[in-house]
C-alpha cells in the first residue's frame, strides 16, 4: 500500500514504481465536455519490465510461434478493425488519419454511465466492496503504482494484444525469451517486441500500438486509488515480469483537478489547457511521473465543432468530422519524453496567418552550418540516447534553420499577434539554430493563452504558451520571452534534469541563452550586444538580491537534495523537494543563480568558446537526462 502522505506537505511525491515496471507508450482516447468541465475516456499503457526484474532466457522463436498458433486455435479471437495501409507507401498524415478515428473498441463496456458513488466501481473489484483490504491482506501480489490525483478511475483491465490481426509477426523474432505455456506471457512478449522496434519502423509501431489499444479486454484488474497514486494488481501475479504489460484504464477528470484549467479566453469563449501545474499531469491521466519514465504517446481527442485542439505532438493535426457537430484531432510523438511534458489546449483558437509570401517561405529555410559547428560534424551520427527517429541524425533537419511554425490566439488578439509576434518567430528560431545547431523538434505552435495564465511563457515539445502580457511590450519583451521558451527546446526538453529539484539546468540555461538568441535575432553590433547584456545583468542582479533578502534560505539552494540528488528508492519512487511549496512558483532564484553561474563561465573562457562547448554538450546529451555534475 502507498505511504500515507499529507497533500499539504511541501514535497511532491513521485509514487510510480519505475524500477519494477517502466511505461514505454501511452494511447489516449478522450472526449472534452465543456458543460461538465470533464475530460473522459480511455488510456492504454504499454510497459517494459523494470531494470531490477528483467529476466534472460535462451528460448527461441520456434516455441513462441507454436504457442501462438495453439492459443489462436483455443479461442475465436476478434480481429482489430483497423484499415490496413501500405506502411512504406503512405505518408504519416494519410496513414494515421485513416486508422485513429475507428472508435473505442469496447465502448459498450466502458462504464461511462457508472455512478461515482458505486463502491464496486470505485474500489475496482467486481462483485465485492472492500475485499482488497480484507480478503487479500498480507498477500504478496505485485502492485503496479501509477501517479494519479483528482481522477475518477472507473475500470482497469488487461488488453489481449494477442487477438490483434497480424500481430503474429511479433512472435517470430529470435529475441523472444522465456516463453511458457501461458498466454499471458505471450502477450507480454508481443508488447516487448512492439516497444523495442527499431526507429526506422516507427510508422508500423504506431499502427500496431493503435491496433492493440482497440483489442478486446481479457480480464479486469483490481485497483485502489489513493491520494497521490493508483495501485493496480492481478490476483496471483507476484512479479513485474508476469504482470500484464498492456493495460486499459477508463477514467475521467474532475472539474477541480489541478493539472488543467477550465476558463474562458479573452473573447469570453470556454477553453481548457494544461498550465504547468506543480503536480504536473497526474490529474489529467494516470501516468508515471518520474523523469526516468521516458515514453512516447498517441492521442485522439474529440470536441464539439468550433473548438481547436493543440498538443505537444509532432504532426500539425487537422480535424476529422466524426458526426455532425463532433470533431476528432489526432497527435503523436516518437521521441521518448517524460509524461510531464504532455501539453493540451482546447479552445476557439484562431490561426494567425502569415503576412506575406516572403514570410511563409522562411519556414523551410536551409542554410549552411555555422563554421563553429564544423569541429564536431563528424560525430553527429553518434547518439547516446535510446533509439528514436532523431533529428540530429537527419541530414535535412540539420540544415533547417527555421522549422515550420504556426501562431494561434483568441480572435480579439489576432491583430496584435500579427503586429508584434508573427515576424519575430523566424528571426528567433534562426538565431537559436545559429547558436546551438539542429532544432530538436520538427515544428512549433505558439499559443496566446488566457489571461489567468500565471507566467509569461511555458515551453513544451512542439508548442509554446505565451502570456498576452508580452504583446503590449513591443518587440523587445515579446522577442526575449520567445527566445527564452525556444531555448527550452534544447535545455529542459531535449536535455532534461534527472532530478526535478535541479530546475536550474533548464531555467538557468534558458535565461542565459535568451540574451544570446535575442542579440543575434536583432543583428546588433558588438558594442550594442555588450551594452544590452550588461544592463540585463544589472537588473537581474538587483532582482536576485531582493529575492535572497526576502525569501526562505532553503528555497534559494540550487541543489536542495545535496548529495542525495538523483537518488531513488528501491521501487523508483522519490520526491520533488519543496515541489508543493506555494511561494516557490513565484521565485526566480533558479533562473537567476543559474544564469550568473553560466555567465561567469562564459566570461572566464570567452563567450565564443563557451557556446562551442554548449553545442558539443547538446550533441552528446540530447535525448537524455542529466544531473549538475
Amino acid at each position: 500500500m502507498e505511504t500515507q502522505l499529507d497533500p499539504m506537505k511541501d514535497d511532491l511525491p513521485l509514487m510510480a514504481n519505475t524500477s519494477h515496471m517502466l511505461v514505454k507508450h501511452y494511447i489516449l482516447d478522450l472526449d472534452v465536455d465543456f458543460k461538465s468541465k470533464v475530460i473522459e475516456g480511455i488510456i492504454v499503457l504499454f510497459f517494459e519490465t523494470g531494470s531490477q526484474y528483467r529476466k534472460r532466457s535462451s528460448t527461441g522463436e520456434i516455441g513462441c510461434q507454436l504457442q501462438f498458433d495453439e492459443t489462436c486455435k483455443m479461442r475465436a479471437s476478434e480481429p482489430c478493425h483497423v484499415p490496413v495501409t501500405n506502411m512504406s507507401a503512405c505518408t504519416s498524415k494519410t496513414e494515421y488519419n485513416d486508422f485513429t478515428v475507428c472508435g473505442k473498441g469496447e465502448e459498450d463496456t466502458s462504464g461511462k454511465n457508472g455512478n461515482d458513488s458505486n463502491k464496486e466501481q470505485a474500489s475496482g473489484i467486481p462483485g465485492s466492496k472492500n475485499c482488497y483490504d480484507v480478503e487479500n491482506r498480507g498477500n504478496k501480489d505485485f502492485l503496479l503504482v501509477l501517479d494519479c490525483c483528482d481522477l475518477s478511475v472507473l475500470k482497469v483491465e488487461e488488453v489481449d494484444v494477442a487477438a490483434v490481426s497480424g500481430i503474429e509477426k511479433f512472435t517470430r523474432s529470435a529475441k523472444l525469451t522465456d516463453v511458457s505455456k501461458d498466454l499471458e506471457n505471450l502477450r507480454n512478449q508481443i508488447v516487448h517486441e512492439l516497444v523495442t522496434l527499431p526507429a526506422d519502423r516507427w510508422k508500423e509501431q504506431l499502427y500496431y500500438f493503435t491496433c492493440c489499444s482497440q483489442a478486446p479486454g481479457c480480464g479486469e484488474l483490481l485497483f485502489t486509488a489513493g491520494t497521490w497514486s493508483l495501485e493496480i494488481r492481478k490476483s496471483g501475479i507476484q512479479t513485474p515480469t508476469d504482470f500484464p504489460h498492456a493495460i486499459r484504464i477508463w477514467y475521467k477528470t474532475k472539474p477541480e483537478g489541478r493539472s488543467v484549467t477550465w476558463t474562458t479566453d479573452q473573447g469570453g469563449r470556454p477553453c481548457v489547457y494544461t498550465m504547468g501545474s506543480p503536480i504536473n499531469n497526474r490529474a489529467l491521466f494516470p501516468c508515471q511521473e518520474p523523469p526516468i519514465a521516458l515514453s512516447t504517446w498517441q492521442a485522439s481527442v474529440r470536441t464539439a465543432a468550433g473548438f481547436v485542439v493543440l498538443m505537444s505532438g509532432e504532426n500539425s493535426a487537422e480535424s476529422v468530422q466524426l458526426r455532425e457537430g463532433i470533431l476528432s484531432w489526432y497527435y503523436y510523438v516518437t521521441m521518448p519524453m517524460p509524461a510531464s511534458t504532455f501539453t493540451i489546449a482546447v479552445g476557439c483558437w484562431q490561426e494567425v496567418k502569415q503576412l506575406s509570401f516572403t514570410a511563409s517561405i522562411q519556414t523551410n529555410t536551409e542554410i549552411s552550418l555555422p563554421p563553429s559547428q564544423a569541429d564536431f560534424r563528424c560525430n553527429e551520427e553518434i547518439c547516446g540516447h535510446v533509439e528514436y527517429p532523431c533529428r540530429f541524425r537527419n541530414p535535412a533537419a540539420r540544415l533547417q534553420a527555421v522549422i515550420p511554425y504556426r501562431v494561434f490566439a483568441p480572435w480579439c488578439l489576432m491583430e496584435r499577434c500579427k503586429e508584434h509576434l508573427l515576424q519575430l518567430i523566424p528571426q528567433c528560431l534562426s538565431a537559436a539554430y545559429t547558436t546551438l545547431g539542429t532544432h530538436p523538434f520538427s515544428r512549433l505552435d505558439v499559443l496566446i493563452v488566457p489571461s489567468n495564465f500565471s507566467s509569461l511563457g511555458m515551453a513544451s515539445p512542439h508548442i509554446i504558451f505565451l502570456s498576452q502580457s508580452v504583446l503590449p511590450g513591443g518587440s523587445h519583451l515579446c522577442g526575449t520571452r520567445l527566445c527564452h521558451e525556444i531555448a527550452h527546446a534544447w535545455f529542459g526538453l531535449a536535455i532534461g534534469a534527472r532530478d526535478w529539484t535541479e530546475e536550474w539546468l533548464s531555467e538557468g540555461f534558458a535565461t542565459f541563452l535568451e540574451d544570446i538568441f535575442w542579440a543575434r535575432a536583432q543583428q546588433l553590433s558588438h558594442d550594442e550586444v555588450k551594452g544590452q547584456q550588461e544592463l540585463k545583468a544589472l537588473l537581474r542582479w538587483r532582482r536576485l538580491r531582493d529575492e535572497v533578502q526576502n525569501s526562505e534560505e532553503e528555497l534559494q539552494v540550487l541543489r536542495p537534495k545535496k548529495e542525495s540528488t538523483g537518488e531513488l528508492s528501491e521501487s523508483g519512487a522519490s520526491v520533488v523537494k519543496y515541489g508543493l511549496k506555494a511561494e516557490k512558483i513565484f521565485m526566480q532564484v533558479h533562473y537567476l543563480k543559474g544564469y550568473f553561474l553560466l555567465r561567469s563561465l562564459a566570461r572566464i573562457i570567452g563567450e565564443a568558446s563557451y557556446l562551442t562547448s554548449l553545442r558539443k554538450f547538446v550533441h552528446k546529451f540530447h535525448g537524455q537526462l542529466v544531473l549538475s555534475q
